[in-house]
């Protein structure tokens, strides 16, 4: 069983949780069809003219994932008793951690701005259809070579709070400054596309908004990939992966986001 006081375990846990999102957002997906099936065609109908062997999969599918969340689901209960009851922050505290936050964002960028590069042509060329022009010239990234961002000097306060579940920062692909992406390991299109699209998100809301948001959401969720500015992060990296052909653009979806009020 994994635990957040192995550090091993930790990375492992970030694995599943990325994972977890991806199958998430696979089944919104298959939900997604399957409602257009239902609205359209009565279920007598997909019963007697519907192609058999495609029929009889689907179900079997559909069971098998229902009787596998639904073990999952009867677990939760259990794993939730066995936790440490969550720790409520006074509005105060939570001031307090944001400003630590946009304080941490501010002088990583400037720690990093200095030793960063721009975007080569090659880069531009892969992810131009997703960013606008001025984001593409404006963000600069740094590779880092032996070394590996450091975790906050806050995170020490943070656990001693109850906050165990932190983000690794050491173990993470890159991280997002601002302007400026890091990155702990390869730049790869992928990652790329990822850590622009947190330079979308704080270009249009801004340092302290981005920061409120998120420290707000952390502490009710206590999980970074149930935060929505990563979540929605990841959900438009399965996009861009899984339909590369179907251009869209980062800053209309950022911008449909925060008009919904979904971050």
């Amino acid at each position: 069983m994994y635990s957040w006081e192995n550090p091993d375990d930790r990375v492992a846990i970030v694995t599943l949780n990325s994972e977890l999102r991806h199958a998430q957002l696979e089944l919104l997906s298959a939900h997604s069809a399957a409602h257009q099936l239902r609205v359209r065609f009565s279920a007598e109908d997909l019963a007697r003219f519907g192609q058999r062997d495609i029929l009889r999969k689907s179900v079997h599918a559909a069971l098998a994932l229902s009787e596998y969340y639904s073990s999952i689901e009867r677990k939760i209960p259990a794993a939730e008793a066995a936790s440490e009851a969550p720790t409520r922050l006074s509005e105060d505290r939570i001031l307090e951690a944001i400003d630590l936050v946009c304080s941490f964002l501010r002088e990583q960028r400037e720690r990093y701005f200095h030793s960063a590069a721009p975007l080569t042509q090659h880069q531009k060329a892969l992810i131009g259809g997703y960013f606008s022009p001025d984001m593409l010239e404006r963000v600069q990234i740094v590779k880092l070579d032996g070394s590996r961002v450091p975790n906050p000097p806050f995170y020490e306060q943070a656990r001693a709070l109850g906050f165990t579940s932190l983000p690794e920062i050491t173990h993470m692909h890159s991280l997002t400054f601002l302007d400026v992406i890091v990155f702990n390991e390869a730049v790869t299109e992928r990652t790329l596309f990822h850590g622009l699209v947190h330079a979308v998100q704080f270009e249009l809301l801004g340092l302290a908004r981005y920061s409120s948001l998120f420290v707000r959401s952390f502490v009710n969720t206590r999980l970074h990939f149930s935060v929505p500015l990563e979540a929605h992060a990841f959900s438009l990296e399965s996009k861009f992966v899984g339909t590369p052909a179907h251009l869209f653009s980062v800053e209309d979806q950022v911008r449909l986001w925060m008009k919904q009020g979904r971050y």
